[in-house]
């Protein structure tokens, strides 16, 4: 595992594509995977703040995230029992709207099953946004439907929509989220804790 994180860290795949972004930014790889964690996070791809600080969800998503999941922040970054890989592992830059741009397909192409193969002790699988849902479940629903949908998802996995703030107007429409599922997984995740 230690072989192919620092491999991963030193990926440059993509920074002809960041270089032509409005940020012109270079590459940074933020990963966080332990063979023992019990719990996987697949996300989308790290924001400019991820980006500058190295370390995922330190922004007012990752406070809601930990919200919806009922653990500490110690928790959240024990690596042990949390791997945090999302599925594009730096900052893709901004559109022409200001909004992120999505994930390189060929990041999770390169990198994801072999990192899949190295977490062998997951429990639970967490797909935040489309992209991860898409990714691990081969769906081609949005993510309304397959959030909606989570009971039928795979034992051990559980579909959410995206932390951001942009996302509390959805949070609003849909009350069966917070009142249905969030206790649900609040439980979910305690148990691969502790189990």
């Amino acid at each position: 595992m230690d072989a192919l994180l620092s491999e991963i860290r030193g990926c440059t795949l993509c920074a002809q594509r960041f270089a032509a972004t409005e940020t012109g930014h270079a590459p940074r790889p933020v990963v966080r995977a332990d063979a023992t964690a019990r719990i996987l996070i697949a996300g989308q791809a790290p924001g400019a703040r991820v980006h500058k600080s190295g370390k995922p969800f330190t922004d007012p998503s990752g406070d809601r995230l930990r919200d919806w999941l009922g653990v500490t922040e110690e928790e959240f970054y024990d690596t042990s029992r949390v791997a945090i890989l999302p599925m594009a592992f730096c900052f893709p830059g901004y559109d022409a709207k200001g909004g992120d741009r999505p994930p390189p397909a060929i990041c999770a192409q390169t990198w994801r099953a072999r990192l899949l193969e190295e977490l062998p002790e997951v429990r639970l699988t967490l797909m935040v946004g489309g992209y991860a849902q898409k990714w691990h479940l081969g769906t081609r629903a949005g993510v309304t439907e397959t959030v909606q949908r989570w009971r039928e998802a795979p034992a051990g996995m559980i579909p959410l929509p995206h932390p951001s703030w942009r996302n509390t107007a959805w949070l609003n429409r849909n009350p069966w989220f917070g009142e249905e599922l969030l206790p649900v997984l609040r439980t979910r995740v305690r148990e691969a804790l502790e189990t």
